[in-house]
């Protein structure tokens, strides 16, 4: 019988072939993998692409220059200088008389409104805030700057081509010619919107604003950040450091973990029956949204302080113990110290969760029209991804632009919160 040679089978064309085959699969493995990849990443930008494709124009809003007269016969005939009657001046016909006195050629009634149409409804409240804050403007002539509609934005814009018939846009060509005459006067111009930072909701898209919805966020956040925080940090510790191993900390453990998993929409449903109707708590108050939120996120951030505790060597919690430190002394004093960034972590990343959740929001009438700022956590409220559902339901293309800009705005909140996370574990990491 013949004997192989050691490492003959090495040498063989089968062996040579069964390798090429599986460096052959490895390569494609890799190459599905990075397909993947490139896959998601395209779909990612294209996502991105989409959105700040239609929203970044929100941040520009059109203002038309207008020489406006403050006449004292309709704004204070009596020359009190009193602030209820400047807030009740007619300074809508102060626009209007602008206006027409720069086109004089246009005297029918249905131009004339027409022509009126190209300034925001929201126009004559900006005159009524400069009286207000300057009484000394009643009797003089100014230029003043004021916000245009919401068509003649979108047109400014190009949303609107003037090519197309006039009964299929929006803008009539009356309302063109005097946009190009204002224009041709260097009296229109693109400015940056802060109304949409430091407005809130409004009917009318040129007016419309997510500061309300930015501070209602803000103050959900802040009822969810004290209430989930504190108690998910202690839950944490006394399961992984007090607790006895039996089966009801089994079980509470399997529920927690199942709790995790359960759809937003039911905590939603928990808030409505027991907050709303049982405890008579304010709808759409951020006091209530931060509770229905705080059980929300509570799963979140036990399960993530349980793992930065038990990621703690063992050695740390004998050695303070061999010193003489209580078991609570060696956990407050030494084990919760070094398990806080991943504490941190896992709150700021239940705490962006909470940020962008809508469902559990909306069960408890948080989708309210809210036109003004909260200025409390019991003050009617809404949030941003609220915000952002209630325009994207609107039919007039202004509030596409603006729900775009608001998704713009919220991801960028989100990004933040998740690169704080982040620093937050590759400043404090250690490694044993």
């Amino acid at each position: 019988m013949a004997i192989a040679r050691p490492g003959s089978y090495y040498l063989s064309e089968g062996y040579a072939a069964r390798l090429r085959a599986r460096y052959a699969a490895e390569q494609r493995f890799k190459a599905y993998g990075i397909a993947a990849v490139a896959a998601a990443a395209v779909m990612l930008v294209v996502l991105l692409g989409t959105i700040v494709g239609q929203g970044y124009t929100a941040f520009w809003q059109t203002q038309i220059r207008l020489e406006i007269h403050f006449d004292p016969a309709e704004i204070d005939p009596q020359g009190t200088r009193d602030r209820s009657v400047l807030a009740t001046a007619n300074t809508m016909k102060l626009v209007r008389d602008s206006l027409a006195a720069q086109f004089p050629d246009i005297t029918e009634r249905a131009e004339r409104r027409a022509l009126y149409d190209i300034m925001s409804s929201g126009a004559p409240f900006q005159l009524t805030r400069m009286l207000l804050d300057d009484p000394s403007l009643i009797g003089t002539t100014r230029s003043v700057w004021l916000t245009a509609s919401d068509d003649v934005d979108q047109f400014i814009k190009g949303y609107i081509s003037r090519d197309v018939p006039e009964s299929a846009r929006r803008v009539s060509d009356l309302q063109i010619r005097a946009v190009d005459a204002l224009a041709s006067r260097n009296a229109v111009e693109k400015q940056f919107n802060t109304v949409l930072f430091t407005g809130g909701d409004s009917r009318e898209p040129e007016l419309a604003g997510i500061g309300g919805a930015i501070v209602g966020s803000f103050l959900t956040l802040l009822v969810t950040l004290a209430l989930s925080v504190p108690i998910g940090v202690a839950a944490a510790i006394y399961l992984e450091e007090f607790a006895p191993k039996n089966r009801w900390t089994d079980l509470i453990e399997v529920n927690i973990n199942n709790l995790a998993a359960v759809p937003s929409i039911v905590f939603g449903l928990l808030g409505l029956a027991v907050f709303l109707s049982v405890f008579g708590m304010p709808r759409s108050a951020p006091v209530v949204g931060g509770l229905v939120l705080a059980l929300m996120t509570l799963p979140t951030i036990i399960i993530a302080s349980r793992a930065a505790l038990k990621a703690v060597p063992p050695s740390i919690r004998e050695a303070a113990l061999g010193v003489g430190a209580s078991r609570l002394q060696a956990v407050l004093h030494h084990v919760l110290p070094l398990a806080m960034p991943g504490i941190l972590t896992g709150t700021i990343i239940g705490m962006a969760q909470a940020l962008g959740e809508t469902a559990p929001l909306l069960m408890i009438g948080m989708v309210a029209f809210i036109v003004d700022i909260p200025g409390g956590f019991t003050d009617s409220a809404t949030v941003l991804p609220v915000q952002i559902f209630m325009w994207a339901d609107s039919p007039e293309r202004a509030f596409l632009e603006r729900t775009s800009a608001a998704i713009m705005i919220l991801l960028g909140f989100l990004i933040a919160m998740n690169a704080v996370a982040v620093l937050l574990r590759k400043k404090f990491e250690r490694r044993w």
